[in-house]
């Protein structure tokens, strides 16, 4: 193995708004997600905010999947990271971003425990 783990961080823009302030679809979907990736699910807690808006994680044997939802926005940032080198955490992040609709996702992928890592700034985000 040549890292501790793969952390996967996605932007996902454009969901649908419904999808996004529905705690208990995206609760199966993330359970899902980690599944479908080969993950051992072991704890579930999401919360549901007022008057919208959902954060979330489900806790694996291999480490973790995040969202926070922003229905407003049509927007959602997830992460799953996952260690070991046996579970591919695209496939349960390719999983989210369709189940969830989004027209765009920006997609990075962090090599985690190599030590410093150097994170491209977004254009975007560059003033």
């Amino acid at each position: 193995m040549d890292t501790m783990g793969r952390h996967v961080i996605a932007e996902l823009w454009g969901c649908e708004v419904e999808k996004l302030n529905n705690m208990n679809y995206i609760e199966q979907v993330f359970v899902d997600a980690a599944l479908k990736a080969g993950a051992e699910v072991r704890e579930v807690a999401f919360h549901k905010f007022a008057p919208q808006g959902v954060s979330g994680v489900v806790i694996i044997s291999e480490s973790h999947l995040t969202i926070h939802s922003f229905p407003e926005h049509g927007y959602a940032s997830i992460d799953v990271y996952t260690c070991g080198d046996r579970i591919d955490p695209n496939v349960a992040s390719n999983f989210i971003v369709e189940a969830l609709g989004a027209k765009t996702s920006e997609v990075v992928e962090l090599p985690r425990g190599m030590g410093p890592i150097q994170v491209e700034k977004s254009k975007a985000n560059a003033l």
